[in-house]
């Protein structure tokens, strides 16, 4: 009689699996939090990327320019209009607008990012756990959550190659959407499809119809309703941020 060789159960360490072989993941997802550790694993990953742009200086610096910039049309415009005083109080405003501006941005990336990433999957987790609930089935929360953790860690390589090109062209402005495929600046839908978000939500769909949590049917079905939603999200964002 052969013998059942079990498979390993999930963990930290089937992380990088999802960028080669995702399925062979998905098939040792449980209704467990076996997905606690890699989860910190992720956030901690995520802050630590957060806070090497800090240390590289480069949001004080593309504030410190956006500040010049500022202060320079300043002087230009309005030199003639205001007093001696005026013109200094109006300068002081906008060097403390700078040292705000400098805060909220490093508390972005090393606070707001991460607590994204949390907040996304258990949106996610919720609200397919409804449409499962619906379709009949038995939703599993701990395998849902799983699914989201670890198609997670593609949306980390995006940050992780935003990063990269950071410190390669010495500025923030960087962008791994089609937008960056555009001459112009203005916004556009494209800047708001980005590959690796795609990526992540054809993960889910696949994790999703591996542990059976949904037909591969609904499951696309499903993804693509989601990430529509979001891309329109991303969309608003762009024009109300313009």
């Amino acid at each position: 009689m052969d013998q059942i060789i079990p498979t390993a159960p999930l963990g930290v360490r089937h992380a990088l699996l999802m960028y080669a072989s995702p399925r062979s993941v998905f098939t040792r997802v449980e209704d467990t939090g076996a997905y606690g550790w890699t989860l910190a694993t992720l956030i901690l990953l995520v802050t630590l990327i957060g806070y090497a742009q800090i240390q590289s200086g480069l949001i004080d610096r593309n504030v410190a320019l956006a500040t010049e910039a500022e202060l320079a049309n300043l002087e230009k415009t309005h030199v003639d209009l205001l007093d001696r005083t005026e013109l200094r109080d109006r300068m002081a405003a906008i060097h403390k607008e700078a040292e705000f501006t400098k805060l909220i941005t490093r508390l972005g990336v090393v606070i707001a990012t991460p607590l994204r990433f949390i907040v996304s999957f258990l949106l996610i987790a919720s609200v397919l756990y409804a449409v499962v609930a619906m379709t009949g089935s038995k939703p599993e929360y701990h395998t849902l959550m799983s699914i989201c953790v670890f198609a997670g860690f593609i949306e980390l390589a995006g940050y992780a190659l935003r990063l990269a090109m950071m410190l390669y062209y010495r500025t923030t402005a960087v962008d791994t959407t089609l937008g960056a495929l555009m001459a112009n600046s203005k916004p556009n839908v494209f800047a708001a499809i980005d590959p690796f978000h795609i990526w992540f939500w054809v993960l889910v769909a696949l994790g999703l119809t591996i542990t059976h949590q949904l037909s591969r049917k609904m499951a696309i079905g499903m993804c693509v309703a989601l990430y529509l939603f979001s891309f329109g999200i991303r969309v608003a964002v762009q024009f109300a941020s313009a």
